[in-house]
């Protein structure tokens, strides 16, 4: 049956499987590094915005999903301008590998994210000092916002791309003191400064 299908939808379905696959052996992982599957409160919430509680990182969305759009944006904008990715069609983020790709480095980095040795940087560099890693409901979340980052990007202009990173990144770090590229910053190279700026609004 499915070799009777028109090749485009063929590839998508590949693709939506291959993705699937991704995303249970990433569960498979997080559980098996002592992920829980959701809040230790018993609830799940739709959206959990106090990153300062320990509802962050627990339910499906927050404040830092925002940060995952920003990852599918950019690699979408890897994957369709920077050679030797350039010239791939932007019709659909269903054409080829490059989406599967995307969602795996997404899926590996949330994997490594949660691990001990990344939850311990979390805390002592950054302003995350009660963070105990992600439940798997969340990591799933965050890597349904990436293919969403990385959808949009494939269907508007780069600069459009580039202006929906800047806005995010302007209000986060308005909002909660911290983005993609503080985080990025903090991890690789923490600055008491920034650190100091980010805690002022600490409870």
């Amino acid at each position: 049956m499915i070799l009777e299908m028109p090749k485009p939808l063929r590839r998508r379905i590949e693709i939506v499987v291959v993705i699937a696959a991704i995303v249970a052996v990433t569960v498979v992982i997080l559980r098996w590094q002592g992920r829980v599957w959701f809040c230790s409160c018993g609830e799940i919430k739709i959206w959990a915005g106090d990153i300062w509680s320990l509802h962050n990182s627990q339910h499906l969305f927050d404040p830092y999903s925002f940060t995952h759009i920003a990852h599918g944006l950019l690699f979408a904008l890897l994957f369709i301008y920077v050679p030797p990715f350039r010239g791939w069609s932007r019709r659909t983020a269903f054409a080829d590998w490059r989406l599967p790709a995307g969602v795996a480095i997404e899926a590996l980095w949330e994997i490594v994210e949660n691990s001990a040795w990344i939850i311990n940087r979390y805390r002592e560099a950054t302003l995350a000092l009660g963070y105990n890693g992600d439940s798997i409901t969340n990591s799933v979340a965050d890597i349904a916002c990436f293919i969403f980052g990385f959808i949009l990007a494939s269907r508007i202009k780069w600069y459009y791309s580039l202006a929906i990173f800047a806005v995010m990144e302007i209000v986060l770090a308005l909002t909660i003191r911290d983005n993609l590229t503080l985080n990025v910053i903090m991890l690789i190279w923490p600055m008491q400064s920034i650190k100091a700026w980010q805690m002022a609004i600490a409870p």
